[in-house]
């Protein structure tokens, strides 16, 4: 299961990414793209170039865990930002792992 507590941030990468990478390819990968630092704990989210692949790197205490899902059919809906934003929240990774379209749901109130 995915470490998704509210320290936990979620980063995601727009650029397609080679995902034959596994751990330390996929740690260079949150170094070049998303300038981050893999061992912060966050989660760094990439995606293929057919967007049906996804991998989710992160720093478990003690090493690299990836997490991947591949679909069979269909492509993962990536939340397009005019701001350039690349955070999601977890109800976002969510609902993109979920195939649910993330600009069609929205905020009614906040806390």
């Amino acid at each position: 299961m995915l470490p998704l507590s509210g320290a936990v941030k979620i980063y995601y990468c727009r650029t397609p990414v080679n995902l034959h990478k596994s751990f330390d390819g996929l740690a260079g990968a949150v170094h070049q793209y998303l300038l981050g630092d893999p061992l912060s704990g966050h989660l760094f989210v990439f995606f293929n170039r057919a967007f049906n692949l996804v991998k989710i790197i992160y720093w478990d205490r003690d090493g690299y865990a990836v997490w991947s899902k591949r679909l069979s059919q269909g492509r993962f809906n990536i939340p397009q930002s005019a701001d350039g934003k690349i955070e999601l929240d977890s109800r976002e990774l969510y609902a993109i792992l979920s195939g649910i379209k993330p600009k069609r749901y929205y905020k009614r109130f906040s806390l």
